[in-house]
């Protein structure tokens, strides 16, 4: 379910806190971009917190507890918060992040990314998921799914790199009539500016991206973030050490995978075969 519609189950906490922050900014007498510029964040960051819309991390939290002399309320907050509150339900705290990310890097070795789906394909992708999907619950993330690539088509779009690998892309989900679609909207995106689409081809000898598919995120005020899904949950990494060894193994892959025009190449040969 989309977290804009959704009532998170962390709503409750993340807007007490935010309402926190208000009040303090409001008793120093100081606007959103006022704090925003004196902690060196985004104003859209402060708001996030605020409006209950995105937690607040605890080096933030210090932060505002100095700036605002709040004596550390901000801080124990953060702290003391449920640890349900602390850690958002599956990819809630990412796709909030992605809505305000101005770069995106994603991998992916086992489906389209989601930025890049139809929503055929996306609904093929969903089918396969086990326990089995409700019709409901199904339209209701192909839905979620559709709304996401909103950022794609901003007045500024985020810049993107997508690479995946060749076998995506023998995988026939859903039908051939779905499969042919996902290949033309595919290489109709890598043509969208801002956007640089590579394929990893069968029978490379080396390929850095073995250990499974990530995200890479640059937020507004230039916090890098990761992500990571697995069978049964997710990752969502701020640490600034294991960020960089994913942006490594990133950068290392674009250099061993099809460069953006040779992509293509093989986008077009695909496509004529159908």
């Amino acid at each position: 379910m989309h977290p804009r519609k959704r009532q998170r189950k962390n709503a409750s906490a993340m807007k007490l806190v935010g309402a926190q922050l208000a009040m303090f900014r409001e008793f120093a007498g100081l606007r959103q971009r006022e704090l925003a510029e004196r902690v060196c964040v985004h104003e859209e960051t402060i708001a996030s917190v605020e409006q209950g819309r995105r937690p607040l991390k605890p080096d933030l939290a210090k932060v505002l507890d100095r700036v605002l002399d709040t004596k550390r309320a901000l801080e124990t907050a953060v702290d003391n918060m449920p640890e349900i509150d602390r850690f958002p339900v599956w990819a809630a705290e990412f796709m909030d992040a992605e809505r305000e990310a101005i770069a995106i890097c994603s991998y992916q070795n086992q489906v389209v990314p989601g930025l890049l789906q139809t929503d055929d394909y996306a609904r093929a992708v969903f089918l396969n998921e086990i326990p089995v999907l409700s019709e409901d619950e199904m339209e209701q993330r192909v839905v979620a799914r559709m709304e996401r690539q909103e950022i794609l088509h901003r007045t500024t779009p985020p810049t993107c790199s997508f690479l995946i690998t060749q076998a995506v892309l023998m995988d026939q989900l859903g039908d051939t009539q779905v499969y042919a679609q996902q290949l033309r909207h595919l290489r109709a995106c890598a043509d969208l500016p801002g956007i640089a689409f590579q394929i990893m081809p069968f029978g490379r000898a080396r390929h850095a991206g073995l250990s499974g598919p990530f995200v890479l995120l640059e937020t507004r005020d230039h916090q890098h973030l990761a992500y990571a899904e697995t069978q049964r949950g997710s990752q969502f990494v701020s640490d600034p050490d294991e960020v960089s060894i994913l942006a490594r193994k990133y950068a290392m892959l674009r250099t061993q995978a099809l460069n953006p025009e040779e992509t293509k190449g093989l986008l077009d040969r695909l496509l004529g075969e159908l």
